[in-house]
């Protein structure tokens, strides 16, 4: 396996573009990435697009190709992967592989979505043989329901109050309104966020991720081509994709008896793990994360079943303000998905995007100082999750 860098970077600004398409704002991050690692669109040897049925690609999830019809049509192959909100991250791990396995040398890794209004609906037919549509049927449980079970869940367990949900949001908003690409920059007090509309008890407006549009990209290549474009490549330590496992914590599929402590979400932490096993570093060894934050809860839970800090630490963290980027464990630097809303897809690219910029010393007033290890990760329908670890 060949050592592979990231090189160059780009990002649309998210949030609601009426006027734009997919294309479009994916013609925008594609072009910043280009420019940042100077090189043009013809050295470009392959393309890994993460794409949905949401905002096409011909309708048919192939965002890719339209990226290559619109940057040129030069013949390169395209990879079109699917994986819900973790599609951005699997397409950057396909990109890695092929770059790594010395297929090609210089790969652009792409992600871009424009959300549709409201809830997301998993199920895209209506199918009594689809498992998906029948859980929305019979369940009638969205996202915010769900995430609002396990913040309960967490705080009949932890203790967690609902004033340390609320210093989550005021912490991603603290350090988000530096980030220029963010859609929301305000910030908000723990009284602003409690005063916030109830979505699902205990869960606030303030507290969960709305739906966006937004677009990321990032050129990748092998460690002869990126010494050739520049003196201060990011590496990429470790890439990984997982699934769930059999016993998780949440009932899946035909697993109807849960163990006692079971892990919820072990397709997060088999990510996560693997990632760290293949960059040879633990969890103390990461000057700051990326995490996949729909709700405040997993900025508390997902820090502590990767072993990044102790259970029931998250809470004391938070309150001693050990999570801003000046902290001993930075979590979502860039604001997050809090800051940005969720544009599925484009997901996992943007998490590279801030990655890079923080280990090029490159984030101003939100700059993690000194950072030369970090982690990002992603989760998405079906059991499927994503890690990856950039060095400098």
């Amino acid at each position: 396996m060949r050592d592979v860098a990231v090189v160059g970077v780009g990002m649309h600004p998210w949030g609601k573009f009426t006027d734009r398409s997919v294309t479009d704002l994916c013609r925008v991050a594609v072009a910043a990435a280009l420019d940042d690692a100077g090189i043009s669109w013809g050295d470009v040897e392959a393309v890994a697009a993460a794409s949905s049925r949401f905002s096409g690609g011909k309708g048919w999830g192939l965002n890719g190709n339209d990226v290559v019809e619109e940057m040129g049509s030069t013949g390169i192959p395209v990879y079109n992967l699917s994986a819900g909100c973790a599609a951005g991250g699997n397409a950057f791990n396909v990109g890695f592989s092929l770059v790594a396995g010395g297929a090609y040398d210089v790969v652009l890794v792409v992600g871009g979505e424009k959300m549709p209004k409201g809830f997301i609906q998993t199920s895209g037919v209506e199918e009594e043989t689809d498992p998906e549509y029948l859980r929305q049927r019979c369940v009638g449980m969205p996202g915010p329901a769900f995430w609002a079970l396990l913040c309960r869940q967490r705080m009949e367990t932890i203790g967690t109050t609902e004033e340390q949900l609320a210093k989550v949001a005021v912490k991603a908003h603290q350090v988000g309104r530096h980030n220029e690409y963010a859609r929301f920059r305000q910030e908000f007090t723990v009284e602003d966020v409690l005063a916030s509309n109830v979505v699902s008890d205990p869960l606030r407006l303030y507290e969960i991720c709305p739906v966006s549009d937004g677009a990321a990209a990032a050129v990748i290549c092998s460690a002869e081509r990126a010494r050739r474009i520049t003196s201060t490549p990011v590496w990429v330590a470790g890439s990984a994709v997982a699934t769930a496992h059999f016993d998780d914590g949440l009932p899946r599929g035909l697993a109807g008896v849960v163990p006692p402590g079971a892990t919820l979400h072990s397709e997060a932490r088999s990510a996560v793990a693997k990632a760290l096993e293949q960059a040879a570093v633990g969890p103390g060894d990461l000057d700051f994360t990326e995490l996949q934050d729909n709700t405040v809860y997993y900025e508390l839970a997902f820090p502590e079943e990767w072993g990044l800090c102790q259970p029931g630490e998250a809470e004391y963290l938070l309150e001693k303000g050990e999570t801003l980027p000046t902290g001993r464990m930075p979590i979502n630097p860039s604001g997050g998905f809090l800051c940005f809303g969720e544009a599925t897809t484009a997901m996992g690219v943007f998490q590279v995007c801030e990655l890079t910029w923080q280990l090029r010393g490159a984030a101003g007033p939100r700059q993690v100082p000194e950072a030369r290890t970090g982690l990002a990760q992603t989760l998405g329908l079906g059991g499927n999750a994503t890690a990856v670890v950039l060095k400098r």
